[in-house]
């Protein structure tokens, strides 16, 4: 499935204060699953003709509606599995690029990818008695990067999970993974510099039993996996298919 299949069209961030989690390129995008109602959250899911293997999806900042996401999620059902994106934040109002940068903090501070315990039981829950799913993964960016890497170190359920430019800083048990785990980040990251890639690296190689891989991509930036499109930035194109690819390829590797 490719980005030429849908139409698109281009939303940039607030130029006047531009922010190192720019929601980039965003997609004019309907999605071709469907919103549904599970227990206490909202999810999107959409479903190929028979599938025993499913992906939470987790959404960034920008909330479980973004068009982006859902497009991953499509993405990821084109290739056989199930994929389910909920609305993680429950309700509460998803990050926007008109907000004031400087309240983020406290915007963020009921909204931690470190505390979704309650909703990953009640997707996983769903997945397994309402869709037949036998193997479950997890793929994240940004916020949901970080709620990937705090799922894999969790449930050892999880077959495989792709985390897209998010690390957990705060735990000590943070390189003891439970499950395979692909770190997906770029070189130019406002947001996550570098050196915590390499320390990140260096450690589980160190403590972590699990199979891993830490994967950075030149000359991107935060975000370039999903929120880039490659028609309009056909210098990052190559990485941003061969991020995808990578995802796809851990994913049937492991599940």
């Amino acid at each position: 499935m490719c980005s030429q299949c849908f139409p698109f069209y281009e939303q940039m961030a607030n130029e006047a204060k531009p922010c190192p989690c720019d929601i980039g390129d965003k997609i004019e995008y309907g999605g071709l699953g469907e919103e549904v109602q599970i227990e206490h959250i909202k999810a999107y899911v959409v479903k190929p003709p028979a599938s025993e293997k499913a992906i939470v999806v987790i959404q960034d900042i920008y909330g479980w509606q973004l068009p982006n996401t859902r497009y991953m999620a499509d993405m990821l059902s084109a290739n056989g599995y199930i994929a389910i994106c909920p609305d993680f934040f429950v309700g509460k109002e998803p990050w926007s690029p008109s907000h004031d940068w400087s309240t983020f903090q406290q915007w963020l501070e009921d909204k931690k990818p470190t505390d979704i315990k309650k909703e990953v039981d009640v997707v996983l829950k769903y997945l397994k008695e309402q869709c037949g799913v036998k193997h479950i993964g997890v793929v994240g960016f940004c916020w949901g990067g970080v709620a990937t890497h705090y799922l894999a170190l969790q449930y050892q359920e999880i077959k495989a999970g792709v985390s897209v430019y998010g690390i957990v800083r705060e735990r000590e048990d943070r390189f003891d993974l439970k499950s395979p785990t692909l770190f997906i980040f770029a070189e130019n990251d406002a947001v996550i510099p570098l050196d915590q890639v390499t320390t990140l690296e260096t450690r589980l190689k160190e403590k972590c039993t699990a199979d891993f891989q830490v994967k950075i991509f030149p000359n991107q930036t935060h975000g370039f996996v999903h929120r880039k499109r490659e028609d309009i930035n056909p210098d990052d194109k190559p990485y941003i298919e061969e991020a995808r690819t990578d995802m796809i390829n851990w994913l049937n590797k492991y599940m």
